[in-house]
């Protein structure tokens, strides 16, 4: 019985470990097109509406969208389509030394 105990032990604790990888991140995107006042509203909106996504701030002046998002549950790639889907072009920023943030 011991023997099924630790066997039951060892696959919750497995089954836990990509739980234990995912963070929370928050990436800068360039977003393209936004031209009027109603733009950023559009953005943030369909940005906040992916699933994973918990923070969106939109600069209309700086052109960018700020996302904080559980990177289990989605992805910059997926953040990028929503908003390039709704008319607005996304990518992450380059920080410095040219990685994607």
């Amino acid at each position: 019985m011991k023997t099924f105990f630790s066997a039951l032990a060892v696959i919750g604790s497995i089954a836990a470990v990509p739980a234990a990888f995912a963070a929370e991140r928050t990436v800068t995107f360039a977003v393209d097109n936004m031209t009027c006042a109603s733009c950023p509203y559009i953005v943030k909106t369909t940005i906040a509406a992916v699933p994973g996504v918990s923070n969106v701030t939109v600069s209309f002046e700086a052109k960018t969208a700020t996302v904080t998002f559980d990177d289990a549950k989605t992805n910059t790639e997926a953040i990028a389509a929503a908003s390039t889907d709704a008319g607005y072009p996304a990518h992450p920023k380059q920080k410095q030394g040219g990685q994607d943030g």
